[in-house]
């Protein structure tokens, strides 16, 4: 009885130290971290908001959102002679990310003042473009602006509201949180660069509303090296299209370096996965109420559907393998998701050598990089584009702030590195 006493002890003993060995190696890849919150994407009810035209027949002031991407949800004027518009989001919880957009106009050119305000949960994120054709953006004058509620110990903190100053005549000026760039100006984009590129452009799907999901299909699509970007899976984050924009475009610029990069590659290209959400003013959500970047495991939205099964139809057709894939957003400040090093798909440290050329490219640069510790559960979509197929993935996201010239620098310097990379002679 003693030895067999021991014996349990000794076993006991040698599982208790195989679990902390265990724990501690979990621990120093970043792999225990605990259960994480269970996120349902299951289609939850949104609040449509109204389209319609707001009148102040006294002051002969009018406001509109009937138009893509327009968002006011609801507008009075107070006291002080301010017309203080509300902007409310589709549902929530959500994102901090209240996008706005409007027209305004006066009968009579006049100096007006409105005031922007948040659910309480929210606060003022972006700074208002002005446009006078929806087209040509400019930030408004800082000088005309004045936030309200900051916290004065905390620098970053955000304002509870802003009070803009705005010059109105007849002509109507376009107030946004960011430059619109609703479904028809994607479109009208991806048909430039079909149209350049000599490539077609397929429908994967459609989103919940209906809206087409449209897909560049760019270089050699018989190819069995393929590669996949996305963008817009957020209505907001504008930034980040933009830089998938000057991605692309530089991919298929004519270069002889990009030329034969697309005849021995396939790129496909998604760049407005979330159209309902981009069209109807989202904060955030699809037209499910759900943040698309969280649907990439349980995949109850038709917008992630469409693109799991293009990418599983497209690998049972060519017998080929995605190496690359890129998913454009936007944030605070520029910063780079990739993969933790412990991951290797089908081409082992790609991503890393790929960001350290970026770098090493544009003088002075030290990129923001911080990788992803937790490949399971998928959920967002670049843990899936690697899951499923052994994709090198990474998210690439774009201050809110970032001034374009460097957004367009960044996304061409990434294009150039990563064909070359991509390029080299394969073992």
């Amino acid at each position: 009885m003693s030895n067999s006493k021991e014996l349990r002890q000794q076993t006991v003993g040698r599982i208790v130290l195989l679990t902390i060995l265990t724990l501690f190696i979990f621990a120093a890849f970043g792999l225990a971290q605990g259960p994480e919150p269970v996120i349902s994407t299951v289609t939850v009810p949104i609040e449509k908001q109204v389209r319609q035209t707001f009148e102040f027949k006294d002051d002969r002031v009018y406001f509109s959102n009937e138009f893509p991407g327009g968002r006011l949800n609801a507008i009075e004027k107070d006291e002080a002679g301010r017309y203080v518009v509300t902007i409310t989001p589709e549902n929530a919880p959500i994102n901090m990310s209240p996008w706005y957009a409007f027209k305004v106009w006066s009968r009579k050119k006049k100096e007006i003042q409105v005031r922007l305000v948040y659910p309480e949960y929210a606060r003022h994120r972006y700074d208002p473009k002005l446009s006078t054709d929806g087209k040509t953006w400019t930030p408004l004058d800082p000088q005309k602006i004045v936030h309200e509620g900051k916290d004065p110990q905390d620098e970053e903190s955000l304002p509870r509201s802003a009070v803009i100053s705005l010059t109105v005549s007849r002509r109507p000026v376009w107030v946004s949180a960011q430059e619109l760039q609703p479904s028809s100006e994607v479109f009208a984009w991806m048909d430039a660069i079909a149209k350049k590129a000599g490539a077609p452009i397929e429908e994967i799907g459609q989103s919940r509303e209906g809206r087409p999901l449209r897909m560049l299909r760019l270089g050699n699509t018989s190819s069995k090296r393929m590669m996949l970007v996305i963008s817009r899976q957020h209505p907001p984050e504008v930034t980040g299209y933009f830089a998938m924009q000057a991605f692309i475009e530089k991919l298929i610029d004519g270069s002889e370096a990009s030329s034969a990069f697309r005849r021995d590659w396939g790129i496909y290209v998604v760049p407005l996965m979330n159209p309902d959400g981009v069209d109807e003013g989202h904060w955030r959500h699809n037209q499910g109420g759900i943040d698309l970047n969280r649907d990439w495991q349980d995949f109850n939205q038709p917008e992630t559907q469409a693109v799991r099964n293009f990418l599983s139809r497209r690998i049972a057709e060519t017998g080929g393998r995605f190496y690359f894939g890129i998913d454009f957003h936007s944030t605070w400040n520029d910063i780079y998701y990739p993969m933790n090093r412990i991951y290797e798909g089908n081409s082992p440290r790609l991503v890393e050598r790929w960001l350290g050329n970026i770098q090493a490219a544009i003088e002075g640069y030290e990129p923001r990089i911080q990788a992803t510790e937790r490949l399971f559960p998928t959920r967002v979509s670049r843990n899936y584009f690697f899951d499923c197929c052994g994709m090198e993935a990474i998210v690439y996201e774009i201050g809110d702030n970032t001034p374009r010239d460097f957004i367009r620098k960044k996304g061409e310097v990434a294009a150039v590195e990563l064909m070359k990379l991509l390029s080299e002679p394969r073992p």
